[in-house]
């Protein structure tokens, strides 16, 4: 095939040694031959990890976070959302609903939320993984060690910390008071204590140059992670971002095949804020290489106060509309949905290390 021999061309000359020059010539592929590039990479998706699609049930169980992102609605500054926390018992229901159309993962995601004590976010992993047959990824944001192993502890099985951009000017331009070196230190931490991690960045963010997302894409690589939620910025109208312009669905599906090719087991979502983009977008994304759909089971009665981006494509949707639209969507793809945990199609080792991370990453 034309677009094997061409992006093969590209790599072949140092196997397994991308950087910055060989990546570069990967994205002018893409500038000239984008549907090329987006049916290799979804060869490479299902020699490697298959047709299966990954369904993964995000309960977003708390919308308070003390983080002041620019980018963000839950931004601690939004006076406009109302804040909720779930309860223990609707938490559970909503495990319990996703169990019932046979979702095998749950994500448990929350601002960086400190009223709960570690010992709070363990007792509640430790109840579900008594009484339901699933994986549990959590997203609770930056954490000392000793949480996260207390996590780990009790059963916590993967743990999404989306790096957001590589680009460490940028990063603490974005996230005032935070620093990429401390977010890798985490990544690296989860990776100790035996979690899969995942990671992912925003694409079109304001400043972000080329050069920055290839070291995105680079710092996936060096942390070998076993996921990566990679999406468009879209700008919420409640931040100092407000102004900006989004980034773009081509733009997105590039990212994503470019990390599909280059870590090939990887599981990609097609994530919430790429189906935000147009009706189309998640088949899009499946067909460049994404092979995990998150549906929400947040309950509906709060599911519009956990707006990270505006217009998010499944704050209207009950679950039962939702896993049936997937079910159709993946039929006519002739996809199936995964029976599994999910979990790595194996368990990579890392060459980033912690003396790395304190010295930064990115581009020189």
């Amino acid at each position: 095939m034309r677009e094997a021999m061409n992006v093969q061309s590209i790599l072949i000359k140092e196997p397994g040694n991308f950087n910055q020059e060989n990546l570069r010539q990967l994205f002018d592929l893409a500038e000239h031959n984008l549907p090329s590039l987006l049916k290799y990479a979804n060869q490479i998706r299902k020699e490697q990890v298959g047709d299966e699609v990954h369904l993964r049930g995000i309960i977003e169980f708390s919308n308070y976070c003390s983080c002041h992102c620019l980018y963000c609605g839950l931004r601690a500054e939004n006076r406009k959302i109302s804040r909720y926390r779930l309860t223990n018992q609707e938490i559970f229901q909503s495990v319990q609903t996703a169990v019932n159309y046979g979702l095998k993962t749950i994500v448990l995601q929350s601002g960086e939320d400190r009223f709960y004590q570690p010992e709070d976010i363990a007792r509640l992993i430790e109840f579900i993984k008594k009484h339901f047959d699933v994986a549990i990824t959590l997203s609770v944001g930056e954490h000392p060690h000793q949480s996260y192993q207390i996590w780990r502890n009790a059963g916590a099985d993967r743990y999404l910390l989306k790096h957001e951009t590589a680009d460490p000017i940028l990063y603490q331009k974005l996230r005032p008071g935070k620093n990429l070196q401390d977010r890798i230190e985490c990544l690296l931490d989860l990776k100790d204590l035996g979690y899969q991690i995942g990671s992912g960045n925003m694409v079109g963010l304001p400043g972000q140059t080329l050069t920055s997302l290839i070291d995105d894409v680079l710092l996936m690589k060096k942390l070998n992670v076993e996921m990566a939620g990679i999406g468009p910025f879209l700008p919420h109208p409640d931040t100092p971002l407000v102004g900006s312009s989004a980034g773009s669905l081509t733009e997105t599906l590039k990212i994503l095949a470019i990390t599909r090719i280059i870590l090939p087991t990887i599981h990609l979502p097609a994530t919430t804020a790429i189906s935000t983009v147009n009706d189309d977008a998640r088949r899009l994304a499946l067909e460049s290489g994404a092979n995990v759909i998150m549906p929400n089971f947040t309950p509906l009665t709060v599911r519009d106060q956990y707006v990270i981006y505006p217009q998010k494509i499944d704050i209207i949707e009950d679950p039962e509309q939702s896993v049936n639209k997937l079910k159709k969507l993946l039929k006519e793809m002739n996809r199936t949905i995964s029976m599994s945990y999910g979990h790595a199609v194996k368990i990579k080792t890392y060459s980033l290390t912690k003396k790395e991370a304190y010295h930064g990453f990115g581009s020189q």
